[in-house]
């Protein structure tokens, strides 16, 4: 069978139309619509189209609200959240979830929750399933000085009313994390924390962490203590080091000190003694002098020198003797 020319350009343009038609109207879209019970109409889903608003995720949202039985999801509600950049299919799931369980959770707080960053179909499973959350190893230090490292596991469930500008998992670790520093600092001994871990967990608990947080704490569970440093020990012995540094470096400024007085007083004597050389050079021309004027006769020139001959045989007889002098004139 041959097809002619035009037959087939026909064709070709009926097919064509017929795709953009289905594509803009989406009739079998609708069908399964009235079939669940959902009332729109074909303009509604063209005019989707043309604001450029998948048709079938907000079909397939409505469908399932309303076999659901939440009457407050309507069309323009889920058409407005997905022009706001939110997620539809995440806010109806969380919505059916929520009211399975009976959680109080409306249309506008959903969507305020998903247009906010956060994963509210998950918040809503938490609500129902609580999740643990391990810390980080916490090193604290009793009293006593020795240290501590412990570890805590955190059941928290999620509080849908403080989703929208509540704090997040890290503040929960962080106040935990201070809450067991405190705890364990304000202890008088490092015993006493290992014989009763569940101290540590009632009084953080008793400090309210989840104040302004997206969560609720159910309890806090030490789940670990290990026992670290001598921190008291370590802190006392660098002191002793420190003092140590401090006393050998005042003896090394009084060594040096004396050092420089020694030497000053090196230097004032041989200042001294380079007076009085100078003035022994002085002698003799001096008695010359005194000779020319006749200021100084020769009797009384050997009575000085007899005087001063006297003086240093009385001097060499004061001085000790050593040992070896001594054999000698025995």
């Amino acid at each position: 069978m041959v097809f002619s020319i035009p037959l087939i350009i026909t064709i070709a343009v009926i097919v064509i139309f017929l795709l953009i038609f289905f594509h803009y109207v989406p009739f079998f879209l609708w069908i399964n619509a009235l079939s669940a019970g959902v009332r729109i109409s074909l303009v509604q889903l063209f005019l989707m189209r043309l604001r450029r608003v998948p048709p079938h995720t907000i079909v397939f949202a409505m469908i399932e609200a309303h076999k659901a039985g939440l009457k407050s999801v309507t069309r323009d509600d889920l058409e407005a959240h997905y022009l706001a950049g939110g997620k539809v299919e995440d806010v109806v799931h969380a919505l059916v979830s929520a009211s399975k369980a009976n959680i109080d959770l409306t249309f506008q707080m959903a969507t305020a929750i998903d247009l906010a960053g956060r994963n509210v179909l998950e918040a809503v499973r938490m609500s129902v399933n609580p999740k643990v959350i391990d810390t980080p190893p916490v090193s604290a230090v009793a009293k006593d000085g020795i240290q501590l490292i412990a570890k805590a596991r955190v059941t928290v469930r999620a509080n849908i009313k403080q989703l929208v500008g509540g704090s997040g998992e890290e503040t929960i670790l962080a106040r935990v994390g201070e809450g067991i520093v405190s705890s364990i600092g304000s202890a008088a001994s490092h015993k006493s924390v290992l014989e009763n871990p569940d101290s540590i967990s009632k009084l953080v608990l008793k400090k309210g962490l989840d104040a302004g947080t997206a969560f609720e704490i159910l309890s806090i569970d030490i789940a670990d203590i290990d026992i670290g440093k001598n921190i008291g020990a370590v802190l006392q012995m660098d002191q002793a080091q420190a003092d140590k540094n401090i006393a050998q470096a005042r003896a090394e400024e009084r060594r040096s000190m004396a050092i420089a007085l020694e030497q000053e007083m090196k230097a004032k004597a041989q200042e001294a003694r380079a007076k009085v050389i100078e003035a022994e050079a002085e002698v003799p021309i001096a008695m010359a002098e005194a000779f020319r004027n006749g200021n100084l006769g020769i009797m009384d020139y050997y009575k000085m020198e007899n005087i001063q001959s006297d003086t240093e045989m009385r001097e060499s007889i004061a001085k000790p003797q050593s040992g070896s002098e001594n054999k000698q004139n025995k």
